[in-house]
């Protein structure tokens, strides 16, 4: 494969605002959020309430990393929600069967990769839009996961399998796992050969094509990435709860993908960091969360992230329109 070539320092430049000063946008509104609602309710910032907010959104954080590259790449996967929620409840089934708890937790890690990377194989080299087959996909794994298991809960979990639950150096393992992911992955986009293909594949595909890129192949690995992090989030979902219920949790996959519109993913490809996605995650969190300890009505948080969502949007497509 011929190599990437590097871009012009005012490219470069230019990116790099155009990625971080979201993160930064999304960062200082945390930080606004956390400063103002103490003032009005000090027990906003009661250890119990941190953790809600960030460990116990962490698995959506997590899934939002993979969705990243997918939306960077200039596709967009509407069944993650579904998926996750299908995998949370391969994880407790096997638990309950008796399964050794390091199977019990690498399934729904294969089988996210396994039906994620046929997706991606499908939108490459099948051609069909990502939209299209997503939304199949959905409605094949929501409707799959009730005839299986008639609606009922999975109960009786053994004490073993509540992996995120678990503290490490005194931190919840879910903020942890969140954490390290996160950066990991931002490090491996920004300074590896595939992680930057991603972002050629959303720039510019033709260009892509013409340096020697295989847009088919880093399609179906980008899938397949998106469908790890998926069974990672599923993991995480599934062991933090003492019954899981076998149904798809609502608007999981609309959640995860505003919060990488939010974080600075740009909609049309090429632009995003998953930090901006992570943050953004924790930012809606911290907005569900304030609205609670202000007596807000939480109905008003749909209109919020909406209006944030038009806004980012228009500010995309302005900025764009621009470099034309």
């Amino acid at each position: 494969m011929t190599a990437i070539p590097h871009r012009s320092s005012q490219g470069r430049i230019g990116r790099a605002l155009v990625g971080h000063g979201q993160v930064l946008v999304v960062l200082g509104a945390i930080i606004a959020l956390f400063i103002g609602v103490s003032f009005v309710n000090a027990r906003f910032l009661s250890p119990a309430n941190l953790t809600t907010i960030f460990s116990g959104n962490a698995y959506i954080a997590v899934a939002a990393i993979g969705m990243t590259m997918v939306i960077i790449t200039g596709h967009i996967d509407v069944s993650v929600g579904a998926l996750i929620g299908v995998l949370a409840t391969v994880a407790g089934t096997l638990a309950v069967a008796g399964w050794p708890m390091w199977l019990v937790w690498l399934a729904p890690l294969v089988i996210g990769v396994a039906v994620n990377a046929a997706a991606g194989w499908l939108v490459a080299y099948a051609h069909i839009p990502s939209i299209v087959l997503t939304l199949g996909l959905l409605s094949i794994l929501k409707g799959g996961l009730i005839v299986v298991t008639g609606g009922e809960w999975i109960t009786d979990l053994p004490p073993g399998f509540f992996l995120a639950q678990r503290d490490v150096f005194g931190l919840p393992l879910p903020l942890v796992v969140m954490t390290v992911l996160t950066l990991a992955a931002a490090w491996w986009m920004a300074h590896f050969r595939f992680g930057r293909t991603i972002y050629a594949v959303g720039s510019n595909l033709e260009a892509a094509r013409a340096i020697g890129i295989s847009v088919e192949r880093t399609t179906v690995g980008v899938f397949a990435l998106h469908g790890l992090f998926a069974g990672i989030s599923a993991v995480l979902f599934a062991t933090q709860l003492t019954t899981i219920q076998s149904t798809v949790p609502p608007n999981l996959e609309l959640v995860i993908i505003t919060a990488c519109v939010i974080g600075g993913v740009s909609i049309l490809g090429g632009v995003g960091t998953v930090i901006g996605a992570a943050l953004a995650t924790i930012f809606f969190a911290t907005i569900t969360s304030a609205m609670i300890f202000t007596n807000v009505s939480a109905y008003w948080l749909r209109a919020v992230i909406g209006g944030l969502i038009l806004i980012t949007v228009l500010a995309d497509v302005a900025r764009r329109r621009g470099q034309a």
